[in-house]
């Protein structure tokens, strides 16, 4: 009790110890003592922990393979050997082969007063761990067969349609990455950048992030609440209205139709309106299923999707009210909207997913129901005022800035509890991030979590804000947060899941593929974008001229978009082990009789 109630009070008293960096002067040649900045190279410097020790376990696991198949080939060449062998000789070995083969446990070899012994050999390893958790691998799960068939195909066509527009999106992402190279790559209109560039972020957005979400979350709302979708008709009534809007609001922002300078909100009314009715169908679907629970609890990965739904129905109302969006009201409209979109819709429901995958893919149950429970509401208090923390040295009222700064440094607590919740959980579980890619996943996303959010938070202070905002290191951190956290736990989410619906695992070496690209890309397309933003921005505070800070981006938009292509071509793998894991066996009809009759004359 008393290692809890430290726990949570270091956790409060966080915010506070970050709050002292609003104390600095904006000194531009001090700026690596800034402790937003000491910050952020402590996070970068983790995140290339994590992937050394995720490196060193597949290595290791690589080598044990490579021992274990030299002892095949001494075991062909020992069979090898017994062909030379003369009778007697054989018979020999035969007879002591039958009476290894023979023996048998006389019942005190794990209970008793007798110390342990393996005469036999038969173990090959011995655990003191009182709690590891010991389960068959190899065992193929039932859970497939036990999930209706209704909801089967609606997990798979929401998830497959994420899919299709991930690939796409990112498409056109790679496209415009290409841009920054070579600027003269075309002269069409509708390819420029001003118009594909919120078809990039909106279909990744809209597209492949909500559908796949939506489409997991059926899975969890329906498992948890132990009952049936309470309408799966409704279920695909979403799925249109979702796809149709994503399809019509990219056909209009090419053709020059959008809805201005607000981010993420650049389709028109009309179209988010379809986006939002299927939110609202999709939210009475969840709510009724979960109020018709056969079961008196209401698990927290529900408490997570449902509030992500009610929160973004309600944003989505916000955002497109005009009346009160004038002059610097619709500046503050557009950060609320832009980061309520990113934390409340995206960053919550994706949460409620690992509560219920991690524990699901680990075969044991959430480290801490508590711990839960505080990110839960400290995440409802803390990301609703935040958004204001893009607008700082703006316009904007001078406490409103400041609050937003406090609310980001509160995030510091849900981050935390949220984080220490999954690794604990995944604690003595890391043996299998060699035997899988499913906990390395969750494992780069649960990382990306607390590193992204963290230097969110870092971000938010006003010199480190002085320096980085408005510059490539913004994009950096976008791709940190909606890649590293939200895409990572996706993917881990369906690796976990879609083996289990179908049958049928995708290989290994494209699992790994996938992962490793996405990887290596995103962190190199972030560092490359952190530093070059960090020059840009001190560029800009030495009074260079704006070309000049185009000037020395070159090569780290160079870098970008080689960690851009690596990120686009493991979609492409993803997309292919998707095609794997859902698509049908073809049916082996028995041949009539008059077949066979005419085959065999």
């Amino acid at each position: 009790m008393k290692r809890n109630y430290l726990f949570t009070t270091a956790l409060l008293l966080l915010p506070t110890f970050a709050l002292k960096a609003q104390n600095e002067t904006m000194d531009a040649p001090n700026w690596l003592s800034s402790p937003g900045v000491i910050g952020t190279i402590v996070l970068i410097v983790i995140v290339l922990v994590v992937a050394i020790i995720i490196l060193m376990a597949k290595l290791s696991s690589l080598i044990g393979n490579y021992r274990h198949q030299q002892i095949v080939k001494k075991d062909l060449a020992f069979n090898e050997d017994l062909i030379k062998l003369d009778d007697n000789e054989i018979d020999e070995i035969l007879a002591k082969r039958k009476a290894a083969l023979a023996y048998k446990l006389i019942g005190n070899e794990l209970a008793s007063d007798v110390a342990a012994t393996d005469d036999k050999g038969l173990l090959r390893e011995i655990s003191h761990e009182t709690n590891n958790p010991f389960f068959d691998e190899k065992k193929k799960t039932t859970l497939g067969f036990d999930t209706p068939a209704p909801l089967r195909k609606i997990v798979l066509w929401y998830v497959g349609a994420s899919v299709f527009w991930l690939v796409f999106g990112t498409l056109i992402g790679q496209y415009l990455g290409m841009k920054f190279i070579w600027p003269e790559l075309d002269s069409v209109s509708w390819l420029s950048f001003g118009r594909l560039r919120p078809v990039h972020t909106n279909t990744v957005f809209w597209g492949w992030a909500s559908l796949s979400m939506i489409g997991l979350g059926y899975f969890v709302i329906a498992r948890t609440s132990n009952t049936i979708i309470y309408s799966y008709k409704y279920a695909w009534h979403a799925w249109v209205l979702i796809n149709l809007s994503v399809f019509l609001g990219n056909i209009c922002l090419m053709t020059g139709i959008n809805n201005g300078g607000g981010e993420y909100r650049e389709y028109i009314w009309p179209v988010m309106a379809l986006f939002a009715i299927g939110l609202i169908i999709t939210f009475r679907n969840f709510y009724k299923t979960v109020a018709q629970r056969k079961i008196s609890e209401i698990y927290i990965s529900n408490w997570f999707i449902l509030a992500s739904l009610a929160w973004t129905i309600i944003l989505t109302i916000i955002a497109y009210i005009p009346s009160y969006q004038n002059g610097l009201g619709e500046t503050i409209i557009q950060g609320y909207y832009m980061h309520q979109g990113v934390g409340m819709w995206f960053m919550t429901f994706t949460l409620g997913l690992i509560y219920y995958y991690l524990p699901s893919a680990l075969n044991k149950p959430i480290y801490s129901y508590s711990l839960g429970v505080l990110a839960f509401w400290t995440q409802m208090l803390f990301y609703t005022l935040i958004g204001t923390h893009h607008f700082v040295f703006s316009p904007l009222p001078w406490w409103l800035q400041t609050v937003a700064i406090v609310f980001s440094a509160g995030m510091f607590i849900p981050v935390v509890s949220g984080t220490t919740n999954f690794l604990m959980t995944m604690k003595g579980s890391w043996s299998h991030i060699s035997k899988s890619y499913v906990l390395p996943f969750f494992l780069v996303g649960v990382i990306y979590y607390f590193v992204g959010s963290t230097q969110g938070s870092f971000q938010a202070f006003r010199f480190t804000n002085y320096i980085w905002h408005f510059t490539d290191f913004n994009v950096a951190h976008s791709h940190m947060t909606m890649y590293g956290i939200i895409s990572f736990i996706l993917w881990a989410c369906i690796y976990t899941l879609l083996p289990k619906l179908t049958g049928k695992e995708p290989p290994q070496i494209f699992v790994g593929a996938h992962f490793w690209m996405a990887f290596i890309g995103l962190f190199a397309y972030t560092i490359s974008l952190m530093a070059g933003g960090t020059l840009r921005g001190l560029s800009w505070l030495e009074g260079n001229a704006f070309i000049d800070s185009v000037i020395l981006m070159q090569p780290y938009w160079v870098w970008r978009a080689v960690g851009g292509s690596l990120m686009f071509l493991s979609h492409l793998i993803f997309a292919y082990n998707f095609y794997y894991m859902a698509k049908k066996e073809p049916v082996v009809k028995p041949l009539k009789l008059k077949q066979l009759e005419t085959i065999t004359a």
